[in-house]
């Protein structure tokens, strides 16, 4: 077949799989095979060796540990000190439970490296809360949806390790990446919640007493130490990505077990499954795209659009405009992992033959799939508020909507200054 014919039997088959429901991993297994089965001197037997050299690597062994430790942070009691010791400290400010939110929403986002964990145990205590309090219930939604996509940009990130292991970029680079732009980001949606909440009239909580404050710092001291033990041992150079990802999980088990104590066997069973749950469907989805990615390479698809940019004289700027809107529609009907999957195998060469560095590039990535998060048709984030609060998604569609412009303005920030994203992995040995 000619390459245009290709890609159309491709894409189609995939998309008409989407359509029908069926599950990614096996749209994106089902939709190569038929298209390999197409070409002549195919050879079945070679696709689970394919599919096993997918997941066949050191760095994706960090998956399962952090998804546990995330899993863990939910419902082991965990992420509710968290929340306990913001709202104490911060909660006293204009719009202070907003400001809760976003603030709980970091912390916990450096620890689970999930977006929709995030939204799901932030969400799961502070929207009844803030509505209790007087807040819009629209709005609170909304927030709750935003700060969750911290979740895929501060480290740990398991869309960060997809990246590495695509690009053969160093994860721990990555991880140190992400924390100035999501400290930015964080920033800037603090400072948003509190001139909204000025602006609506939401009124404070009650300031804390100094006791208070002591005493929930105490108890949220553990979970806060987590994110801290993730990233000294890997900026220290202790342990790998993978190797932190167990010590993280140990911790919050320990933590969990001996400190906080309130999950029961049954719940230890719910968190096991859980967790394996996702952690199966990011392999299924990363065996079946090295099929799909190897169907490109073989009809030489990244070579030809490289060439096709640079013959066009396409600079910087032209390219990360057309995959920020790419990763954004792309994003209103996949999640992270499948994205990065099907499109770096035929992004990378394009991005080095323009000069774009894979690290600063990585960021700007993340931004722009944390936008289709909270974009519908199918942004994660919006069916995990819509699920915990048991409204319309349209609601949710309508909260995220003041928050758009503050994704958009970071990002457009991050584009414009790479050393945002640079500068921390600058000064890790071997520099970017």
């Amino acid at each position: 077949m000619s390459v245009g014919l290709s890609m159309v039997v491709l894409f189609g088959l995939f998309l008409l799989f989407l359509l029908l429901r069926v599950p990614i991993g096996v749209s994106l297994a089902l939709s190569s095979l038929i298209a390999f089965a197409l070409e002549p001197g195919f050879n079945i037997l070679q696709v689970p060796s394919r599919m096993f050299e997918g997941i066949n690597s050191f760095a994706l062994l960090a998956i399962p540990g952090f998804v546990f430790t995330g899993v863990v942070m939910a419902h082991g009691g965990i992420a509710r000190y968290l929340v306990d010791f913001v709202r104490a400290w911060v909660g006293h400010v204009p719009g202070g439970l907003s400001v809760v939110v976003v603030v709980a929403s970091m912390i916990f986002a450096a620890i689970s490296g999930s977006s929709p964990a995030t939204a799901a145990a932030i969400g799961a205590v502070t929207i009844p809360a803030m509505i209790q309090n007087g807040y819009d219930k629209r709005y609170a939604m909304g927030l709750v949806a935003t700060s969750g996509t911290l979740g895929i940009l501060i480290p740990p990130s398991v869309t960060m390790i997809i990246y590495g292991i695509t690009t053969e970029q160093s994860i721990g680079k990555l991880f140190i990446a992400g924390i100035l732009p999501g400290l930015l980001l964080g920033g800037a949606l603090i400072a948003f919640a509190i001139w909204y909440a000025q602006r609506q009239g939401y009124g404070r909580l009650p300031k804390a007493s100094w006791a208070e404050r002591w005493r929930t710092l105490w108890w949220a001291l553990p979970g806060i130490f987590l994110p801290l033990l993730i990233m000294g041992t890997i900026y220290t150079g202790i342990a790998t990505p993978t190797e932190s990802s167990v010590i993280a999980l140990v911790y919050a088990i320990l933590v969990s077990l001996l400190i906080y104590r309130e999950a029961s066997l049954a719940d230890w069973v719910r968190m096991l499954r859980e967790s394996t749950a996702i952690t199966a469907m990011i392999y299924l989805i990363v065996s079946a795209a090295m099929l799909f990615s190897l169907y490109m390479t073989n009809k030489q698809i990244p070579a030809l659009a490289a060439q096709w940019i640079v013959d066009h004289g396409l600079g910087r700027m032209e390219v990360f405009l057309v995959t920020s809107v790419l990763f954004i529609l792309l994003g209103m009907f996949l999640e992270a992992v499948s994205i990065i999957l099907i499109t770096l195998p035929v992004l990378q060469p394009i991005l080095e033959a323009v000069g774009i560095n894979l690290i600063h590039f990585a960021v700007v990535m993340t931004i722009s799939m944390e936008l289709a998060m909270i974009t519908p048709p199918v942004g994660l984030n919006l069916f995990v508020i819509s699920g915990i609060t048991k409204a319309p998604l349209a609601e949710v569609v309508r909260g995220v909507l003041p928050f758009y412009a503050v994704l958009f303005l970071v990002l457009v920030a991050l584009i414009l200054f790479p050393q945002l994203s640079l500068w921390l992995p600058s000064l890790m040995k071997g520099g970017v």
